[in-house]
């Protein structure tokens, strides 16, 4: 990444895979080798895609994952499956029973990380599913309470697996927890276990948080103790499509007030784009967003600029399309700040 570019441009993590690659992979007459040659090709694609469009930190759109709970807990002892459920979108995930002790088997990330190292010439910045969360859509039948089942998994799962990240080159790590503001009432909890995942750990540590209906007043006081350099939240889904700097036009964006009131210090990853909808925003209307977040922030190097979240249930070319406009519109932003 350039160091001495103001609002760096980022992705969230996750991509719709190609539809060849699905086919791929489900060909019986296909061996496993090839179908790993497969997502390797697909990875690829994703990393020169994004860095194309100029994004400053990419990922490979996590084409190796299932999804972004099911597929780490394939590989935490003391899990097993027990049915699949809804999650959002007509999307589903297989939820699974903590039934004994748990231990992490391998570093399921490390593979795919090492591929995005090797081949990215951008910033790679690794997306993990959080403690918190993986507690959160799990069933605990096995430690006294939520708590200690969430500390359980930042201990002796999380933590182990971003210390083998970080010894393999990862410097920037992205902790996923939807999770965290659908429980107001846990936030002190979520803070706690949050810290224990990345005790010691010597990166760059920021963390992704969905909107949850509350727009984010859980958050604070208890955001502040969080061992994260960076939050990035969605703010689109809630904005409206108008043209403007003004505060009764960014309606989405009110989250910031509340950061500049507690002189947070972190960085904020500002979603401008919606990840729910196939409507294209217009460079302008990402401009514009950006330019009132500055604004209320006082210091553009408190901006990042990303998507609401991940755009695994768009289109790949809808989604492309969408981070197209986003970096014109950083750049618009750009040419307006200077």
């Amino acid at each position: 990444m350039d160091e001495d570019r103001i609002l760096p441009i980022k992705e969230i993590g996750s991509l719709k895979k190609p539809d060849w690659l699905l086919r791929y992979l489900r060909a019986r007459e296909v061996s496993e080798e090839e179908k790993e040659l497969a997502r390797d090709e697909a990875a690829l694609v994703n990393i020169k895609i994004l860095e194309s469009i100029g994004l400053d930190y990419v990922y490979d759109g996590e084409i190796r994952r299932v999804e972004m709970y099911e597929h780490p807990v394939k590989y935490i002892e003391g899990f097993t499956f027990a049915g699949v459920v809804r999650s959002f979108d007509n999307k589903y995930y297989k939820k699974a029973r903590c039934v004994g002790p748990l231990r992490l088997k391998e570093n399921y990330h490390l593979d795919e990380f090492l591929f995005v190292k090797e081949h990215a010439t951008k910033t790679p910045k690794i997306p993990v599913t959080g403690a918190y969360t993986l507690a959160d859509w799990s069933y605990n039948e096995y430690y006294p309470d939520k708590e200690d089942f969430a500390l359980a998994i930042a201990k002796e799962v999380i933590r182990p697996l971003l210390k083998g990240l970080v010894e393999a080159g990862a410097g920037v790590i992205q902790i996923d927890e939807p999770a965290a503001t659908t429980h107001p009432d846990e936030m002190e909890m979520f803070t706690r276990v949050f810290n224990e995942s990345v005790y010691g750990i010597d990166a760059d540590i920021h963390v992704h948080i969905c909107y949850s209906g509350n727009n984010y007043r859980s958050l604070y006081p208890h955001v502040l103790e969080i061992e994260a350099s960076h939050y990035a939240l969605e703010f689109a889904n809630r904005d409206s499509w108008e043209l403007g700097v003004s505060k009764d036009v960014r309606v989405g964006y009110e989250f910031l007030e509340r950061m500049r009131e507690h002189d947070d210090p972190r960085t904020i990853g500002l979603g401008v784009v919606d990840v729910h909808t196939d409507r294209i925003e217009p460079p302008e209307l990402i401009r514009d967003r950006i330019l009132y977040a500055v604004d209320v922030l006082k210091d553009p190097s408190k901006v990042m600029v990303n998507p609401d979240c991940g755009l695994r249930t768009r289109r790949r070319s809808i989604a492309f399309r969408k981070l197209e406009n986003m970096a014109r519109g950083a750049e618009l932003a750009r040419e307006a700040l200077s």
